[in-house]
Parts: structure tokens; sequence; C-alpha cells
């Protein structure tokens, strides 16, 4: 699958893994196998596990650690790269990294990891999708979630039947448009707190283009195939 957001310039992109599930080896190496020249990672304790799964060395590890504490590759990392915060704080460690990543001028952020384990921290991430600054994208153990604000456009290339769902995020009114879907979503009327589940692609290549507010596509599968 090639993945093509339009209206992007010059763009730094930051890559984020934090625990939580994420995606498997041979997918991390689609996906990562060849990042943009100056993209900045950042690991968020136990994300730093992802990361090295995926052949990648953070700039920064940040949190609290309580996840790393007997990992003994972690001792190896110099004191300018382990951002230490305490157990009690007013953030979590992914909120820390993104904020990181941000700071570093990191203009649109992958989050990888996250899925599975606990609820409200699944939850967490996905309200990160609500703010002013959000991430552009979400990989999971099973699903690559894309989030797209008014104006904006995702092409992509997918096997057929590739389930796709929608959810508005954000501020109201919401309206996009929709090719190669087995449901067009351009009559749709979105109201808070209804969504799209279990559309699917009827074709190769798909397109949705955001005409006002901001939604979550999520594709379910393995479709990070290089077309």
């Amino acid at each position: 699958m090639y993945t093509k957001l339009m209206h992007e310039n010059s763009e730094i992109l930051g890559i984020l893994f934090t625990g939580g599930e994420g995606p498997q080896k041979q997918r991390l190496k689609k996906i990562f196998g060849s990042l943009p020249e100056g993209t900045i990672i950042a690991a968020a304790d136990s994300g730093l596990f992802l990361a090295k799964k995926a052949r990648l060395e953070p700039h920064w590890i940040i949190g609290d650690m309580d996840s790393l504490g007997k990992a003994k590759f972690f001792n190896d990392y110099s004191a300018e790269t382990v951002i230490r915060y305490p157990v009690d704080k007013d953030f979590t460690d992914t909120e820390l990294a993104l904020n990181l990543l941000w700071e570093k001028g990191c203009s649109k952020v992958w989050i990888a990891g996250g899925g599975g384990g606990r609820t409200d921290h699944l939850f967490g991430i996905r309200d990160l999708f609500e703010r002013e600054r959000f991430p552009s994208r979400w990989l999971t153990a099973a699903e690559d979630i894309y989030c797209i604000n008014c104006a904006g456009r995702l092409l992509m290339k997918v096997k057929k039947e590739t389930l796709v769902s929608v959810f508005p995020l954000g501020s109201s009114p919401w309206k996009l448009i929709s090719r190669g879907l087995k449901w067009p979503l351009d009559n749709v009327e979105w109201k808070r707190g209804y969504y799209g589940l279990s559309n699917f692609a009827t074709e190769n290549e798909i397109e949705v283009t955001v005409i006002q507010g901001r939604f979550m596509i999520i594709f379910t599968g393995d479709v990070c195939q290089q077309q």
C-alpha cells in the first residue's frame, strides 16, 4: 500500500513508539524500512521495545521508565537521550513524547503501538486525535489509522475487501466524499456519536476527501503491502 497525503509541503516527520501492541516485525519493516531524511524518533517508556523491533534507534526515550527498569539494554543509552519523569505526573508517557516531537519541530507525527491492553490507555491515545494539534497516523497490531482534516485527501492502494471504518472527530459540521468504497460517504449526515463501521474497498485504490471537519479513517488488517 502507498500513502499520499495531499497539500503537504516540506515536513519533518516524527515517529512516536509507545507501549502496547504494535505492528509485527514484517509489517514494521514495510512501514519503516525507508523513512524520510530528518525523521525524528521518540520512544515513550516501553515503546523502546517496539522501536528496537523496528530496528530504529530513538533520539529520545521519555517517560517514568517504570516498564524499562529491568531491561539491560536500556542502560546503554546516554543521559542526553533519556528524559525521565516521576511516576506521579500530569501527562502520560505518550503525551510527553508527542509534545517533545512537536517541540523539536515535527510537522506531522505517527504513533506506533498502543493497541490492546487497558481500555483507558486506548481511549487516551484516541483522544489525542481530538486535540487542536493531532497525530496524522496510528499503527497498532491490526490497524492502520489515519486522521485527516478539512481539505485533506487520502489516496490509498489497498487489497479489495479491506475493511474501512470512519469516525468524525473534533467539532461539527462534518462532510467528506469517497471513491472505491462499497457504501459511498458522500451523502452521510454525520453527527456526534455516529460513525461508519465495516465499510470495505471494492477497488484496489480508494480515495477519501474531507470537505468539512476532521475524520479518523481506520483500515483493519495487513493492508500495508507494497504495490
